[in-house]
C-alpha cells in the first residue's frame, strides 16, 4: 500500500479542453464523456461555465439528474466583479444555480493582470477572491480556487502572489490550485514554488499546467512530488494553444511509476482516450505515451528479436496494463523475428528458417523498395503471408477495368464512371457504376460484380482514403502510394497499393481490402 498522500484527479476536458482549436462537443457528447470519466474513476469533472451558452446550460441541467458513481461535477466561473457585492454578481449566482457539489473559480495572481487587465488595486483583487470563496462556502459548496498565472505572478512578486492564495484560504477555500496559465515555467521552478506554497498556505494544493514548452506533464508531476495532491488536466491533452496537461500520461505515471494509485482499473485508459478522440472527431495521436497505437510498436529487427524472447526488454510496462497492445511492424528494417511474430499475431504461424519465412521477408523488402509500406496496411501484409503459405485463394479474377470522366454541364463538375470485368466462380461479370470520383466508382462497380456471389459484401464500407506521392521531386512521373481504411462495422483494416498510376494504386488497395473482407467472411 502506498504511503504517499492520495492524489485527486480533476478533469477539465469539457471546459478547458474545448478551448483547443478544432475541439467541439455537443451537449450529448459532454454528458457521454462525463459518464465515461465517472466510470473510469475521475474524482472531479468540470462541466463548463453555467449560463455562458446553451450547451453548458443543458449539460448542468442533465448532470443534476444523473447518479454519479465516483466524480463530483464542478461548475466553473470567476471571482465577483470589482467594486460590487458578491451577492449582486449574476455570474456568481449562476455558479450556485448549476447545483453542482463543487465550484471552481479563478482569480488573478499576477500584479500585471490586476493593474492592467482588471484595472483595480491589489487590495480589491484580494477582496474579490476572499468574498467569492466565503459566499460559495456559505452556500454549502466545496470550493476550488484556481490561481490564474500563479507562477508568473510569483516570479514577479512572491508576496503578492501568496497574498492572493491567503485570501482564498481565509475565505474558506477547500483547495488552492497553482496555474501555469502561459505554460512557460520549468519543472524545477514548479517544484520549488510548490514547496513554498505548501509551507505558507496550509490547505490542500493542486496543480494546473499548460504545455506551451512541452513540459506540462513533467510540471504536474514535479508539483505532486513537492506536495500537491490535486492534478488538473484534460484527456489527450486538449486545450488552448498547444494544450493542457495530458491526463492519459499523468495517470499511468502516477499509478505505475510513482506508487500513487489514482484509479481502480487503469486498463480502461486506452479506451477512454480513443473514446474522447472519437467524440471530438479528432485523429488519435498514434505516438501518445501509453495509449498511442505505436506506444508498444516494434520495428527494428534486433528490437523485435529481443521482445520475442523477453517482452519487457523493450517495453517499460505491459501494454495490457493500460488497455493497449503490442504491435510488431514490418518494413525494410525487418528481420525474420518481425515476420515470425507478426505472422503469429495474425494467427498464421511461420516456422523460423523455413523457405516460407525467407520468401516472405524477401518479398517484403522488394515491395518496400517499390514504395510499399505495411505499417498502416496490416491486411495487405496478412494477404501477402497467406499467399506464401498457400492459404489464400483469390475470390475473383480480374479481366479488365477502366474509368471515364465526363463534365456535367448543369452541375459544373466531372462525373466518373467505372467498368469492371471479372470472372467470379466461373461466371463472367461485367458491371458499370458511377461515382463522385474514380475510387468511388470502382468500388461501386466492383461491388455490383461481386454482389450476386457474395451478397454480404455490403457489410463492408470504405472509411478513409489517403494518397502519398513518393519521390515527389520527380513531379508527375512520381509513384503514388494509396492507403485505404475499411470496416465491417466491428473492426477496421488497412490496405495499400503503389503504382505510377494513381488509379492502379487505388485499385490494388481496393482489391486487397475486398479480398481481406471475404477471407474473414467467406459467406
Amino acid at each position: 500500500m502506498s504511503t504517499h498522500p492520495e492524489v485527486r484527479l480533476y478533469d477539465t476536458t469539457l471546459r478547458d479542453g474545448t478551448q483547443g482549436e478544432g475541439v467541439n462537443f455537443s451537449s450529448l457528447d459532454k454528458i457521454r464523456i462525463a459518464e465515461a470519466l465517472d466510470n473510469f474513476g475521475m474524482h472531479y469533472i468540470e462541466g463548463g461555465w453555467p449560463g455562458s451558452n446553451p450547451k453548458d446550460v443543458s449539460f448542468f441541467e442533465r448532470a443534476a439528474d444523473l447518479d454519479w458513481k465516483h466524480a463530483k461535477i464542478a461548475a466553473f466561473g470567476s471571482t465577483r466583479r470589482k467594486n460590487i457585492g458578491v451577492e449582486d454578481d449574476p455570474q456568481v449566482q449562476l455558479l450556485l444555480d448549476a447545483q453542482t457539489p463543487a465550484i471552481t473559480f479563478f482569480g488573478k495572481s499576477w500584479r500585471l493582470h490586476v493593474t492592467e487587465i482588471l484595472t483595480t488595486t491589489e487590495e480589491e483583487n484580494q477582496a474579490m477572491i476572499r468574498d467569492t470563496t466565503r459566499y460559495l462556502k456559505e452556500n454549502g459548496r466545496e470550493v476550488i480556487y484556481d490561481a490564474e498565472h500563479f507562477f508568473d505572478g510569483y516570479k514577479d512578486c512572491p508576496e503578492h502572489a501568496l497574498a492572493t492564495l491567503a485570501a482564498a484560504r481565509d475565505g474558506g477555500a477547500d483547495w488552492v490550485v497553482l496555474c501555469d496559465t502561459n505554460g512557460g515555467t520549468m519543472p524545477r521552478e514548479v517544484a520549488e514554488i510548490t514547496e513554498v506554497v505548501m509551507k505558507e498556505i496550509g490547505i490542500p494544493v493542486g496543480i494546473h499546467t499548460h504545455d506551451d514548452t512541452g513540459v506540462a506533464v513533467a510540471n504536474a508531476l514535479a508539483s505532486i512530488e513537492a506536495g500537491a495532491t490535486q492534478v488538473q488536466g484534460t484527456i489527450n491533452g486538449y486545450g488552448e494553444r498547444v494544450g493542457n496537461c495530458n491526463l492519459t500520461t499523468v495517470i499511468p505515471n502516477l499509478q505505475l511509476k510513482m506508487d500513487r494509485p489514482v484509479v481502480g482499473d487503469i486498463s480502461q485508459l486506452t479506451y477512454l482516450a480513443h473514446f474522447v478522440d472519437d467524440l471530438a472527431n479528432c485523429a488519435h495521436n498514434i505516438r501518445a505515451p501509453y495509449v498511442g497505437s505505436t506506444a508498444f510498436a516494434h520495428k527494428g529487427g534486433m528490437h523485435v528479436n529481443a521482445v520475442q524472447k523477453v517482452a519487457h526488454s523493450f517495453e517499460h510496462v505491459e501494454p495490457k496494463t493500460v488497455g493497449n497492445r503490442q504491435r510488431i511492424l514490418v518494413s525494410e528494417l525487418s528481420g525474420q523475428s518481425n515476420v515470425l511474430m507478426k505472422a503469429e499475431e495474425l494467427g498464421l504461424p511461420v516456422e523460423k528458417g523455413s523457405d516460407a519465412a525467407k520468401a516472405i521477408l524477401q518479398n517484403l523488402k522488394e515491395l518496400e523498395e517499390q514504395g510499399y509500406e505495411f505499417e498502416a496496411a496490416e491486411a495487405s501484409f496478412e494477404l501477402l503471408i497467406r499467399q506464401h503459405l498457400d492459404t489464400f485463394q483469390p475470390f475473383f479474377d480480374l479481366k479488365e477495368y477502366h474509368c471515364t470522366f465526363r463534365r456535367d454541364g448543369e452541375r459544373s463538375y466531372q462525373q466518373c464512371s467505372a467498368t469492371v470485368k471479372l470472372e467470379v466462380n466461373g461466371t463472367e461479370e461485367y458491371r458499370v457504376a458511377e461515382g463522385d470520383g474514380p475510387v468511388n466508382a470502382l468500388d461501386a462497380a466492383l461491388r455490383k460484380a461481386l454482389r450476386p456471389h457474395y451478397p454480404h459484401i455490403d457489410q463492408m464500407e470504405l472509411e478513409d482514403y489517403k494518397v502519398r506521392i513518393i519521390d515527389s521531386h520527380m513531379g508527375t512521373a512520381a509513384k503514388t502510394r494509396v492507403l485505404i481504411l475499411s470496416s465491417d462495422g466491428k473492426e477496421s483494416w488497412g490496405t495499400v497499393g503503389v503504382s505510377y498510376n494513381i488509379i492502379s494504386a487505388s485499385w490494388r488497395a481496393l482489391v486487397d481490402s475486398v479480398e481481406y473482407f471475404l477471407t474473414k467472411h467467406p459467406g
